[in-house]
C-alpha cells in the first residue's frame, strides 16, 4: 500500500495511492492517519473522494512530524569517500519541519551559501509508538519507507562539530512522494540514486548501510519514544558533491532527481532564494 499527503483546494488530505487514482482516507495528512491504531485497515478500506494520480500535488509526506532524525556517515562507500573510519554508533542530528518540501516542489538554495550539496536517503516512517524496542518490536513499528534528499549547506555544516545548522535551511529538503508499506518491498538492498541535470552522481544500494532501518529504530528507541509520523533519514551513499575534486554544488535551475527502486522518486528544481 502507498500513502501520501496531497494538497487540495480545501487543504491537505491523506490519500491511499492506487494505480490510477488516489483515495482520500478522511485524515488531514499521513501523520494524522498513522496516529490511528487501525491505520492500515482504515487506509485499505478508504472510499472517500478520489483524485487522478497524474495530477496529484504532493505535500511533504509528513508535513509536521514530531521528530525528524537524520543519520550521518551510514553508508560504507560514503564513509570511505569522506576519509572516515566505520562508526561504532550512529551519528545523529536533527532537522526541523520548515525544511521540508514536497516531492515536486522547488528546493530553495539559501542566499547565504553557494556550497549546497545533495544526499539521497532511504527514510523510515514510524507507525506505532515504540520505546526500548527489541528487533521484532522495532520492525513492527515501521509503517513504511519513503525518499528524502538531505540537501546540505556544507560551509554552515562544517562551521562547528555539530551538523544541524547546515541541515535545516528552510524549504530545502524534499520528502515523499509517498510511504510504501514494507509488504510491498522485496527483501535485500534497494537501488538508490541521484541524478543532477541528467547525470548520475550517486548510485548505490541500501545494502551498503552500516546501521539498517531496524538497527536505527532499536537504537533511537533507547533514547526516546518514537511516535507515529516520526521520520528517520538513514544516511546517504557515496557520490556527494562536497567530496569531489573539485567540489561540485547545486546551482540555480538545476534539476535534481532522487530515486529508490520500489520506494519512489523525487523530482525537484533548485531555485536561489529571493527576498
Amino acid at each position: 500500500m502507498r500513502l501520501a499527503t496531497i494538497r487540495t483546494a480545501t487543504g491537505h488530505r491523506a490519500v491511499r495511492v492506487d494505480d490510477t487514482t488516489a483515495v482520500e482516507t478522511g485524515d488531514a495528512d499521513v501523520r494524522a492517519l498513522l496516529e490511528r491504531p487501525d491505520w492500515a485497515a482504515h487506509a485499505a478500506a478508504a472510499a472517500g473522494p478520489t483524485h487522478d494520480v497524474a495530477g496529484l500535488d504532493y505535500a511533504p509526506l509528513v508535513p509536521s512530524p514530531e521528530k525528524i532524525v537524520c543519520v550521518g556517515l551510514n553508508y560504507r562507500d560514503h564513509v570511505l569517500e569522506m576519509g572516515n573510519e566505520m562508526p561504532e554508533y550512529p551519528t545523529l542530528f536533527g532537522k526541523y519541519a520548515p525544511a521540508l518540501v514536497g516531492a515536486h516542489d522547488d528546493i530553495v538554495l539559501p542566499e547565504a551559501s553557494d556550497k549546497v550539496d545533495w544526499e539521497a536517503e532511504l527514510t523510515v516512517v514510524i507507525g506505532t509508538p515504540v520505546r526500548h524496542a527489541d528487533r521484532a518490536q522495532a520492525e513492527a513499528a515501521i509503517a513504511g519507507y519513503t525518499v528524502l534528499n538531505d540537501v546540505s549547506v556544507r560551509d554552515f555544516q562544517r562551521r562547528t562539530g555539530q551538523f544541524l545548522q547546515g541541515k535545516t535551511f528552510e524549504h530545502s529538503t524534499p520528502l515523499g512522494p509517498w510511504l510504501v508499506t514494507p509488504d510491498e518491498l522485496p527483501e535485500g538492498g534497494w537501488e538508490i540514486s541521484t541524478t543532477l541535470d541528467g547525470e548520475t552522481v550517486q548510485h548505490s544500494s541500501t545494502s551498503e548501510l552500516v546501521f539498517g532501518a531496524v538497527d536505527l529504530v532499536v537504537y533511537l528507541s533507547a533514547i526516546l519514544t518514537l511516535n507515529p509520523g516520526d521520520v528517520i533519514a538513514t544516511g546517504t551513499p557515496g557520490g556527494v558533491g562536497h567530496a569531489r575534486t573539485p567540489p561540485r554544488y547545486l546551482t540555480d535551475g538545476a534539476e535534481l532527481v532522487t530515486s529508490i527502486a520500489g520506494v519512489g522518486e523525487l523530482r525537484n528544481t533548485c531555485r536561489k532564494e529571493k527576498r
